[in-house]
């Protein structure tokens, strides 16, 4: 627009899509994070999953941010969530909508179907002098809560899948050698069989209970302990084991099952496949900011090719260990994390798992 005779141009004010924090974008945004922190749990959450009441703290909140009359969330089937009063034919476009899958609107009330990756997942009824734009984009924040909440969900399901796996790996041919080794100790050493009996029970506890998401590399180290206890009572002299822990790195918390299964796995394909036996060394010191752990043994080592395939996931299937442990350190540390393979045929393997010695929300329990 052009001015002309010394007037000011007028220029048309643009209709503010979140009327009440549409004045500080910082509002809103806290508003968006609020919401999609309520609905991680999806519109189905119960109050003690997160918190009193998720869903019903959801909807205030959109009711506050759109300055709505009412606001209601609903999954495709059951009650709908209201904050506030809703006009009288609120019910029956709900219903409708959900029915249909499109949008429902009469008078000042319209409510709009909720995707999640292409399925629908529910309704956000608005009542009131709410602007169309504004309330399809309160269902757009709603429905990217939605998917969020279910790639947490599904990525945690995984995590806990890889752990209930890394648990099933205990050896049968292991745990028979063992309790056989214990048993041959009963008359000519009781005083050993106690202490291998005191190992054996250490080394099922770790690996069997079930207990939070992490513990110290001091808690890990003990299951170790008591693992290559038993190793070196079953292998005898072919076992050569080496310990070097800096004791500044002992309190570091690690995702659970961490570390033994790295040993476990040098023990079973490092020494065990040579006959004349041979030697593990773990290793743990800080570097900075990291700590940094390295398991190494002398066995037959491998192509740097199929270790690049192991931590890929597409190795063969003893390597499950290597896998689940790296997928899960870089899902809690981020993908700078894992571990590294250095290895090549006759060789032997070093693994190394360098973690940051202080992370926020890692807290072994």
């Amino acid at each position: 627009m052009i001015a002309t005779d010394g007037e000011v141009p007028r220029v048309p004010r643009r209709r503010r899509l979140f009327r009440r924090a549409g004045g500080d974008a910082t509002e809103v945004l806290a508003a968006g994070a609020a919401i999609a922190a309520d609905l991680r749990g999806g519109l189905g959450a119960r109050a003690g999953d997160l918190g009193p009441d998720p869903v019903a703290r959801a909807v205030r909140r959109l009711r506050t941010l759109l300055d709505a009359d009412a606001v209601g969330l609903a999954e495709l089937h059951g009650e709908i969530a209201w904050s506030g009063r809703p006009d009288p034919q609120a019910d029956e476009l709900v219903e409708q909508a959900r029915r249909d899958g499109h949008r429902a609107a009469r008078g000042t009330t319209v409510v709009l179907p909720l995707q999640v990756r292409g399925e629908p997942a529910g309704v956000l009824a608005v009542c009131g002098d709410v602007t169309r734009a504004a309330a399809r984009r309160a269902a757009d924040w709603v429905a990217e809560a939605l998917e969020r909440g279910r790639l947490e969900a599904s990525a945690t399901a995984a995590e806990e899948a890889e752990l209930r796996a890394l648990r099933a790996e205990i050896s049968p041919h292991f745990v028979y050698n063992a309790l056989t080794t214990i048993g041959s100790f009963v008359d000519s050493d009781p005083d050993r069989a106690r202490d291998l009996i005191l190992d054996f029970a250490e080394y099922i506890r770790h690996s069997v209970a079930r207990r939070g998401d992490y513990t110290t590399l001091a808690g890990e180290f003990r299951a170790v302990e008591a693992y290559l206890a038993l190793a070196r009572a079953v292998l005898g002299d072919r076992l050569r084991v080496q310990v070097r822990i800096a004791p500044e790195v002992l309190p570091v918390a690690l995702p659970f099952l961490a570390l033994q299964p790295l040993v476990e796995n040098a023990v079973q394909h490092g020494v065990e496949r040579r006959n004349e036996g041979g030697s593990v060394q773990v290793s743990g010191e800080a570097q900075g900011s990291e700590c940094v752990i390295a398991i190494e043994d002398d066995g037959p080592g491998m192509d740097p090719e199929v270790a690049r395939a192991l931590l890929a996931g597409a190795g063969p299937g003893d390597g499950l260990a290597l896998t689940n442990v790296d997928r899960r350190l870089r899902a809690v540390y981020g993908p700078q994390y894992g571990l590294v393979i250095e290895t090549a045929v006759g060789a032997g393997t070093r693994v190394v798992m360098r973690v940051p010695r202080f992370q926020p929300g890692v807290v072994a329990s």
